[in-house]
């Protein structure tokens, strides 16, 4: 800057010296070139401009900053704000622990809810401001019915307008308050009532202190989540995360801020791959995303659920990415360990109810009999002759009987089970009685054509174990 300045006033014979001969009076604008006629300024050469006219122009942009964030502000004082702006906002008179000012109140302005902090801050107590007019009370109408019908958002957004309005106590004294109001709505549609949260905001003093107070109160409900919490830059450098993070990666916080993924290297290159994806998503389309996703760290699979929403400025612009994410890796495990377990038990009960289904019951020495109930299809068929063989084979059976009195129809699938069981029962050298033939059993196997030759029907369970235990049956079978 001292070498520039020294070029521009080296005497007469210099450029500064030569361009002011040139010019009537001297006149030269800032940037040194000639003034046009009528507008001039007079050049001290001892002055550096080029300097001069950067600072200028720094402190017109440092005041165009400043007044759109005024404007920012007055815009936010009828603007939307969420929930969680409402909370860290307001200098609520109270403190930052304790409740605001609520006050409720119909189309009509009539009160129906006014707690203790609205009390306080006006003077009035429930009993006195509820089923009166708002205007009585509070000196006028804060919110008009324009602002009312204009309010129409869906009630889980969580959205509150603002404003502000001369007030007056109960004792007369004048004060400025704040309504952060929402319109609630009945199943139709239809205005139910305005709920307001009051405040007192003339004290800057107080406003900061209950900022910084509601700080860290939302500070300690962030730290002691059992999810990761973090925000990001627009580069995807973290600025913020929670201690839960931390401790799940076992480094300081400190050790995170300024570092995007790939640089703070808590996760392997294509994890960090896939997590940087998703934050540039977000921040292209501006809308929120909800996932699971698998993320492999090479000794195994971690399950997360993740939430990602872009973070936005005053204006609306989003300037970088938060995230929520909940591990669910144990429990996907127990998931898959307790479906493992239910099939396991499952199976077991199909043993049962197949044990259940098909009982052998010995009856005395090589006698076997097996009721059956319900109804038979092809799997219940094959496990039926599965089960007579085998009570035959381990047994030594000379006789079975299959009781078929709980069956509840014959067909032509009933019919051939019953005949090829009593065939292959003979060819283990046993014979098989069959017993419960009502008539119109005996009719339907008739009409079917089944050939039970070689097998002994009876009417009755009884006659059949009648049959079964005579001598000669037995000594004949043995011979």
């Amino acid at each position: 800057m001292s070498r520039d300045r020294g070029e521009r006033t080296s005497g007469p014979r210099g450029r500064a010296g030569a361009d002011a001969g040139s010019t009537a009076g001297g006149h030269r604008q800032l940037d040194g070139t000639p003034a046009p006629g009528g507008v001039s300024v007079h050049i001290d050469d001892g002055i550096d401009y080029k300097a001069e006219c950067g600072a200028l122009r720094a402190r017109v942009e440092e005041l165009e900053n400043e007044l759109a964030s005024r404007r920012g502000e007055i815009g936010r004082e009828r603007g939307l704000v969420s929930a969680a702006a409402v909370y860290l906002d307001p200098p609520f008179a109270r403190g930052a622990t304790q409740v605001p000012a609520l006050i409720h109140w119909r189309l009509d302005g009539t009160v129906t809810r006014w707690n203790d902090a609205a009390g306080c801050l006006f003077g009035w107590s429930e009993g006195e401001a509820v089923g009166r007019r708002l205007s009585d009370l509070v000196a006028g109408d804060p919110v008009s019915p324009e602002e009312v019908r204009a309010f129409n958002h869906d009630p889980g957004e969580s959205l509150f307008a603002t404003t502000t309005s001369a007030g007056r106590t109960r004792e007369g004294d004048a004060i400025t308050c704040r309504w952060t109001y929402a319109v609630l709505r009945d199943g139709r549609g239809e205005v139910r009532e305005i709920a307001a949260i009051v405040d007192e905001g003339d004290d800057p003093r107080q406003r900061e202190r209950l900022l910084h107070e509601r700080y860290q109160m939302v500070l300690q409900l962030v730290d002691n989540s059992p999810n990761v919490m973090f925000i990001k830059d627009a580069e995807g450098r973290y600025v913020f995360l929670n201690r839960h993070y931390a401790r799940a990666i076992g480094r300081h916080v400190i050790e995170f801020l300024g570092k995007d993924e790939h640089e703070f290297g808590a996760t392997p290159p294509g994890v960090a791959e896939m997590i940087v994806a998703k934050e540039r998503e977000v921040l292209a389309s501006g809308r929120a995303l909800q996932y699971e996703e698998v993320l492999d760290y090479g000794s195994q699979n971690y399950y997360f659920f993740t939430v990602k929403f872009p973070v936005r400025d005053e204006r609306g612009e989003p300037i970088g990415v938060g995230g929520v994410v909940r591990e669910d890796t144990d429990l996907r495990r127990a998931e898959a360990e307790r479906a493992a377990l239910q099939e396991q038990i499952i199976a077991a009960q199909q043993e049962a109810l197949r044990e259940l289904s098909t009982p052998l019951i010995p009856l005395a020495d090589g006698v076997l009999a097996m009721p059956l109930i319900g109804t038979v299809d092809g799997a219940r068929a094959g496990q039926i002759m599965e089960t007579l063989l085998d009570g035959i084979s381990r047994q030594r059976a000379h006789t079975a009987l299959l009781d078929i009195t709980g069956v509840r129809a014959v067909d032509a699938l009933v019919a051939d089970a019953l005949t090829r069981t009593a065939r292959a029962a003979q060819m283990l050298g046993a014979r098989v009685v069959l017993t419960g033939i009502r008539p119109e059993v005996a009719r339907a196997l008739i009409e079917l054509g089944a050939d039970l030759s070689g097998i002994v029907t009876l009417g009755t369970l009884q006659s059949g174990i009648a049959h079964a235990l005579r001598p000669t049956a037995r000594s004949r079978v043995a011979r």
